[in-house]
Order: C-alpha cells, then sequence, then structure tokens
C-alpha cells in the first residue's frame, strides 16, 4: 500500500497519479478524511491520558499537603471510560484507514508513458525475424488436435469451458519446458529455487495486492478461507512476510514452478481459442526482494532474464513497457514481453515483469535493517515470469511447425524432452 505521509504531503501528487491510472482520484480526499479524524482522536487520547497521569501525581502530594482529594479521584475514575471510548474509536478507524489505503493502486512511475489503455503501451525493442512460410500456418488448436497432443473437448468434461488437457507428447513438452527454464534460471541466472503452497490465506493473499480488489477473480475455499493461488508470486513473496531481514541478507531472487488458477478468462472470439487464455496454467515465476537503491537495475536484469529464455527457443518476441492507464494494481513500471504466435496472427504476453517498489512490502510488511543497529526500511520487490505456459507452447507450436502438419523443436529444448520433433 501507499505510504499514508504521501497523501498528507503531496495529496496532489496521489491525485494525479490515480487520474492518470483511470482510477477514482477521489478516494485520496476519503483517506485524507478518514486519517484527519484518526489524528483528531489520537490527540485527544493523548490529552485524556495525560489529564489522568498528571491527576496521579496531584494526589499524592495532596493527600501528604491533608488537601481534598475526593474530587481529584473522582475526575480519575472519569477519565477511564473516555479513554476506552476513544481507543475503541481510534482501533475502528484504523480498520477503515486500512481498507481504504489497500483498495488504492500503486502510484506509476515517473518515466511510465501516460495513456487510457494498451493503444498507449510503448514498444521498446523487438527481436527476431518473424518466420515466412510458405504455406497458411495452423493454429494451436488445429495443430493439437490432429497430433494428438491437445485435447480440449475432455478438459472442459471434466472441468468446463477454460479448462483443456494435454496428452503424450504435449505433456511431455509442457513437462520439458518447465524443466528446463528452473535449470536455466538457477544454473544460469542465479536464482535459488523454491516449492510452496498452492493454496494461501486472505493475509498472503493481501499482502501481494490480490486481495481486496481482485476477491471476485479469485478461486475461493470457502471453509477454510482460503485461496488457490493466481501465481506463485503470492506466495513466493510472502516468505518473507512480517519480517526484518538483516544485514548481508540481501538481495534475494527466487524462482519456482506451479499451476496457477484464475477465474477470469476473457471472453470469446478468435483471439482466444484454443488455450491462449484459461483458468488454470503451469508458470516458473521469479522473485526479487532487494534494497530500494538497486531496484530499477534489477528490474532490467529480471526483464534480461525472462527474454533470454525466448533467445534460446528462437522465438520472435518484442519488449512493451505498459502505459499508466494498463499497470497492474500494484505495479509501479511493467515490461511484458510477447511473442508473436503466426496461427492465430496475434501477440501474445508470456511474461509481465514489474517493480512495485515498496508497495508489498508495506502490505505484507516485509522490511531490511541497512546496517547492524541501524532503523529497519521497507524492501523493494519485484517479480515476472520466467515463463508462463500455455502460451509460450503455443508460440513453439505455430512457429515451428511444418507442412505436414509435425512440430520441430528447438535444439535448446532437445535434451529436456529427449525429442527433437512431434509427429502424429
Amino acid at each position: 500500500m501507499l505510504d499514508i505521509r504521501l497523501f498528507r504531503d503531496e495529496p496532489d501528487r496521489v491525485r494525479k497519479a490515480l487520474r492518470h491510472r483511470g482510477n477514482g482520484e477521489e478516494a485520496v480526499d476519503g483517506v485524507l478524511e478518514i486519517d484527519r479524524r484518526r489524528r483528531e482522536l489520537l490527540q485527544q487520547a493523548e490529552a485524556l491520558k495525560a489529564r489522568r497521569n498528571e491527576i496521579s501525581k496531584l494526589i499524592p502530594q495532596r493527600a501528604k499537603a491533608k488537601e481534598p482529594i475526593e474530587e481529584l479521584k473522582e475526575e480519575s475514575r472519569s477519565l477511564g471510560p473516555k479513554i476506552s471510548e476513544c481507543d475503541a474509536q481510534i482501533r475502528e478507524v484504523d480498520v477503515q484507514l486500512e481498507q481504504a489505503l489497500l483498495n488504492i493502486p500503486n502510484i506509476p512511475a515517473d518515466d511510465v508513458p501516460i495513456g487510457t489503455d494498451e493503444e498507449a503501451n510503448r514498444t521498446i525493442r523487438q527481436a527476431g525475424e518473424l518466420r515466412n512460410f510458405g504455406f497458411a500456418p495452423k493454429g494451436h488448436w488445429e495443430l493439437g488436435e490432429a497430433l494428438g497432443i491437445l485435447d480440449l473437448p475432455r478438459g472442459a468434461k471434466v472441468a468446463g469451458s477454460g479448462f483443456y488437457t494435454l496428452r503424450g507428447a504435449g505433456a511431455r513438452l509442457e513437462r520439458a519446458l518447465v524443466q528446463w527454464m528452473l535449470d536455466i534460471h538457477t544454473a544460469r541466472n542465479g536464482y535459488t529455487e523454491v516449492s510452496v503452497p498452492y493454496i494461501v490465506n486472505r493475509q498472503t493473499m493481501t499482502g501481494t495486492g490480490q486481495l481486496p480488489k481482485f476477491e471476485d477473480d479469485s478461486y475461493r475455499i470457502d471453509e477454510e478461507d482460503f485461496f488457490l493461488i493466481p501465481t506463485a508470486e503470492v506466495p513466493v513473496t510472502n516468505l518473507h512476510a512480517e519480517e526484518i531481514i538483516e544485514p548481508g541478507g540481501l538481495p534475494i531472487a527466487y524462482c519456482c514452478h506451479t499451476p496457477c488458477f484464475r477465474r477470469e478468462a476473457g471472453s470469446a472470439g478468435r483471439e482466444n481459442r484454443g488455450i491462449s487464455r484459461v483458468h488454470q496454467f503451469q508458470k516458473v515465476e521469479l522473485v526479487h526482494i532487494v534494497r530500494p537503491e538497486e531496484s530499477a537495475q534489477v528490474h532490467e536484469e529480471l526483464t534480461a532474464n525472462a527474454a533470454g529464455l525466448l533467445e534460446d527457443l528462437g522465438l520472435p518476441y518484442r519488449v512493451v513497457e505498459l502505459c499508466t492507464g494498463d499497470l497492474g494494481f500494484s505495479a509501479a513500471k511493467c515490461y511484458d514481453l510477447e511473442v508473436y504466435a503466426p496461427g492465430m496472427d496475434t501477440w501474445l504476453e508470456v511474461s509481465s515483469c514489474s517493480n512495485f517498489l515498496d508497495y508489498q512490502a508495506r502490505r505484507a510488511n516485509i522490511r531490511y535493517r541497512p546496517a547492524a543497529g541501524e532503523k529497519p526500511r521497507f524492501v523493494h520487490t519485484l517479480n515476472g515470469s520466467g515463463l508462463a505456459l500455455p502460451r509460450l507452447m503455443i508460440a513453439l507450436m505455430e512457429t515451428f511447425q511444418n507442412k505436414d502438419g509435425s512440430i520441430a523443436l528447438p535444439e535448446a529444448l532437445h535434451s529436456h524432452a529427449g525429442m527433437k520433433e512431434i509427429r502424429p
């Protein structure tokens, strides 16, 4: 969440940022009013407690001087209920203030392009040449069905629309991609692999910004008030919730493979045919926890680590910087990595690399101590997909398809997949 001091000291800056995001700038006035009421109650409570302390000193003094003390005792007794009532109101207002702050998105970084939607996003660079086919490329759903590796009807039968089944070489390719990505990130890029729960509690979802804003888009287990994770970012970032990381403990770089569960899977249409937007999918996630002065550089490195996989696979891709109106709720800055799917004739996002600054750290209370004896400060957190399936599989299938319907696999995957091509 945002620092309350930002609302007190720079309310116009927050209003401007929310206006650029398209998120109700009127929320600033609501926060300021709650904060004004809270500070007013704190002053009242402090004044009442100060008077009670003063009386507690006066009573023995007057008693020693044989002066009347009954009036002071009565006043002291009357202060107790007033202080209790004031403290109760402060607790209530604290909850109101926290809820108000939890519903306000992060402020975009100063260099983020201003715009209302994806039309204002900026392509930073494009790498690789789009393949020139000598035939009309097929969509992955057609390729997958013909090869017997993708079964959409049976996925829908066992779960419903927005689910799918892989079989044979399709399941093998997915497993190989996950293993290959984890091996690259740990051996080449220096990440520490972690394995985490796929079910988390409400506090954990709140810590990274999924709640309360996106509860309707989340899969919830009602009996325990648990949630299926929408991304590994949620449990991995919260591994250090409510902690102070001691000197020498930063930076932290984790990679993690999990399934991801998302209720919202897009509307019908050609761009959503097949497995491009689904309710459950596999993903390798990258999470960084760093000092504030390091986060900008780490953001570039994180993006490069994810992009390096696309280069290894020989897939054309582009890096897109999101504008203010297209940023994720918790992000201050974000780069999307998009691969081209020739059968769908569209660019597909396979990674969003985000810098959250201290926004998630404040929500999850993740701090670090710069040096021994120094006051703890909030860390900066970052994350990005490295990479997300099944869109990566879509790009591979459609880009490396042959005229006969077979699919040639990139050399980088041969040893992990144990095959060089997929044939019927």
